[in-house]
This record gives structure tokens, C-alpha cells and sequence, in this order.
């Protein structure tokens, strides 16, 4: 299903595209996601840039990259072609979900956003774990197709096609800008 409309209160969250996972999304994504980014601003909508310094504890039978080395000193930071600008909302996360334990819904809330348009990586762990959770609370949640993207493309089509139209709308990235300017 594509989306059907975009609310007068819908905000962009663009889920960990920071420097220690920009290898994760192609330039394509990255290009998509700076596009919804500057399209938001344009309208006056919110922003959200998520990044993430760690994740939950507990076993796993796939242990994440790079477990157990330190992280770069740099592998939190937003990627450049974000442009993040001052009026941007920046939420750090420890696990999987943007929402869990960041205070993401309470800045949404304050702000009357009914509507979420995600992009990002990956598309199987913290985009479909913010898209669940998004849902949750009782938000409208869009998922840009075309500006998500995941190491494994089985794990993203599985995402895309399967998951995303029982909790979301999806759409392109020309199609949520087209409404964006329709508005």
C-alpha cells in the first residue's frame, strides 16, 4: 500500500545514519533521507536525527558487528549530507527502537505529531523495531522505501514486503515529497 496522506502534524525520523553505519546505506538512501530532511524543514515540519552509541544486553545466536571492540571516536556522529540544521530534535539511543527510553514520544507528543515518515538503517532492526514501536503509541507510520536499507537484502525485502504493510504505509521518497507539497 502506498501512503495514503501525509498529516498536517507529521514529523521525519531518520534512524541511525551517523558515521560508524553510513557503510550500511548506499548513496541512494542517503540521498533520499537528505532530500525528506530538507523537504520537512521547508514545511515547517519536525525533524528527528537518531543516532546510537550501544545496544541491549543479552545474548543473541547473531552477536552484532564488531562486539566487543571499542567504537570509533567518531561513530556516533551524523552523517554530513544530513545537514542537520539547529531545529532539528537529536535522540540518542542504547537500543534497537528509537523510542525506547530516549523520550522520543514525549518530544512527538509536545509537538501533536500524529504521523511518522521513518528512513534509515536497518531496515530489519531499528527501522522495523521504531516502526513497531511508532505504531504502538498510536502513530500514523510511513516507512520510505527507498531511503531504508540493510546489510542483508533478504532481511530488507522480508521488512518491505512482508512487515511494513501490517503496521505502515510505505512509499517512495518522490511520492511522500509530492504530498509534502500538495499540503
Amino acid at each position: 500500500m502506498t501512503v495514503s496522506t501525509i498529516d498536517p502534524t507529521c514529523a521525519l525520523v531518520v534512524i541511525d545514519l551517523q558515521k560508524g553505519l553510513a557503510g550500511l546505506a548506499p548513496a541512494s538512501v542517503i540521498e533520499g533521507a537528505s532530500r525528506l530532511a530538507g523537504a520537512f524543514r521547508q514545511r515547517g515540519l519536525p525533524v528527528v536525527l537518531v543516532n546510537v552509541t550501544g545496544g541491549p544486553a543479552g545474548r543473541t545466536e547473531f552477536p552484532p558487528a564488531g562486539a566487543g571492540r571499542p567504537l570509533p571516536p567518531d561513530f556516533a556522529e551524523l552523517i554530513d549530507e544530513l545537514d542537520a540544521a539547529p531545529t532539528d530534535i537529536r535522540v540518542t539511543k542504547r537500543r534497537v527502537s528509537a523510542f525506547h527510553d530516549t523520550g522520543l514520544d514525549t518530544h512527538l507528543r509536545d509537538l501533536g505529531v500524529t504521523q511518522l515518515v521513518l528512513a534509515g538503517v536497518a531496515t530489519g532492526s531499528g527501522v522495523e523495531s521504531t516502526a513497531r514501536s511508532g505504531r504502538d503509541h498510536g502513530y500514523h507510520v510511513v516507512v520510505a522505501a527507498d531511503a531504508v536499507s540493510d546489510p542483508d537484502e533478504a532481511v530488507h525485502r522480508h521488512s518491505v514486503e512482508r512487515i511494513f504493510p501490517k503496521i505502515a504505509e510505505t512509499a517512495t521518497v518522490d511520492e511522500i515529497v509530492s504530498l509534502l507539497h500538495e499540503r
